[in-house]
């Protein structure tokens, strides 16, 4: 998995030792880690602050902190939002405290993050099911045969593997049949993906304000999980929750109670990367939208299968079940572009392959470098060839 010291970077192309490669593994998908407007404005906040808040939330909070919810409250469209470290941290915390002796019921693909979370609340006594991805009328039983209450269904809203974006819909209007709450993980599709509109630069939709506005969905029943550790390049998360839910978490939620804050240099960042994407961040999700397009359409034009069927920035490409990961990955390598790779058992050995990640600080002849590469890839039978009516999104 390469373990790599990174010893230099220029844009989007790192060196590690002697060879220069371009970055295909970083989530920083609107390039804001790159941007001079955001780098620039740590500087005052630091001089204000200091750099680190040493206080747990419980105990104070800069007031750049409520100033940051209000102004995610209102790019969300929901009631409330609590911000804390690391979407890591909140599962582990925010999980258990609100399920509680209930029932969680986890989506079978959600990020291994959130199986710790549920399998920590199972270890405090709440009762763990699992559902396979995509099958409602699974879900549909679990529902029906939890008798533990509270109910919480546990799933990824863009899926850090496929890239895909689930039916929220169908998922939203199932667990209010059931009196459930919905508990999506959104890291990969804030700051991506957004509501939709007549003005859109892309099928993205506007303003990257994540799946439920995306979906023309309420938070009614639904409480959002998003981080700024990808789009937005910067060390902080947060949850879009109902205000009495928020209340409750102040004094039920390890992570509220005692973990340590964001660093000052991550608030400053959120902070600038709000302004940003006020001003260019539809711009900049268009260019993202473009590149993504001219790799997918390159791919799928090979005959080549991906998992991913909505054209969002999270490329996963299997390879043939006859090649070798590693000999696959070294000859990526070898060719200046560097991936993440996908092996066994972190994937179905129907999925071991790589994960390419573009963000809007690549450029066309970035992705016109990678595409002659997997040209090569696919031409000696490395990828793994489509499934046949494999479905396509517009």
């Amino acid at each position: 998995m390469y373990d790599a010291v990174i010893e230099e970077i220029d844009g989007r192309r790192i060196r590690i030792g002697d060879d220069w490669l371009v970055d295909w593994a970083s989530c920083n998908y609107l390039g804001f880690d790159l941007d001079e407007e955001v780098i620039e404005a740590v500087e005052p906040q630091l001089r204000r602050w200091g750099t680190h808040p040493s206080w747990s939330r419980m105990l104070g909070s800069p007031q750049i902190y409520p100033d940051l919810e209000d102004r995610l409250t209102e790019l969300l469209g929901a009631e409330d939002v609590l911000l804390l470290p690391t979407i890591s941290q909140i599962h582990l915390g925010v999980i258990p405290a609100l399920i509680g002796q209930g029932t969680v019921i986890m989506e079978s693909r959600a990020h291994r993050t959130i199986y710790d979370g549920c399998v920590f609340a199972r270890g405090q006594g709440a009762t763990m099911k699992r559902f396979r991805s995509g099958d409602v009328d699974e879900l549909a039983r679990l529902l029906k045969e939890a008798t533990a209450r509270p109910v919480m269904v546990c799933m990824d809203g863009v899926n850090s593997m496929t890239g895909d974006i689930p039916d929220l819909q169908v998922y939203a209007k199932l667990c209010r049949e059931h009196d459930a709450i919905l508990y999506v993980d959104d890291a990969h599709g804030m700051g991506v993906i957004g509501e939709r509109g007549a003005e859109e630069t892309s099928p993205y939709g506007m303003r990257g304000n994540a799946i439920v506005k995306h979906c023309g969905e309420t938070y009614d029943n639904i409480i959002l999980v998003g981080g700024f550790s990808k789009a937005y390049s910067s060390l902080l998360a947060f949850l879009a929750l109902p205000t009495a839910v928020k209340n409750q978490l102040k004094v039920a939620a390890p992570t509220y109670l005692y973990s340590g804050p964001s660093p000052v240099a991550s608030l400053a960042t959120v902070w600038a990367g709000l302004d940003v994407n006020d001003k260019r961040g539809d711009d900049l999700r268009g260019h993202l939208h473009r590149l993504t397009a001219k790799l997918l359409t390159h791919v799928r034009g090979m005959g080549v299968h991906t998992l991913n069927v909505d054209d969002t920035p999270v490329v996963e490409i299997p390879i043939s079940p006859e090649h070798d990961l590693i000999d696959v990955s070294e000859r990526l390598w070898r060719a200046g572009q560097y991936v993440t790779l996908a092996p066994y058992p972190g994937v179905p050995r129907d999925e071991i392959g790589f994960r390419v990640q573009l963000t809007a600080a690549h450029t066309e002849r970035h992705v016109d470098d990678l595409n002659r590469v997997l040209t090569g890839l696919a031409r000696d039978g490395a990828l793994r060839p489509a499934i046949p009516q494999q479905r396509r999104h517009a």
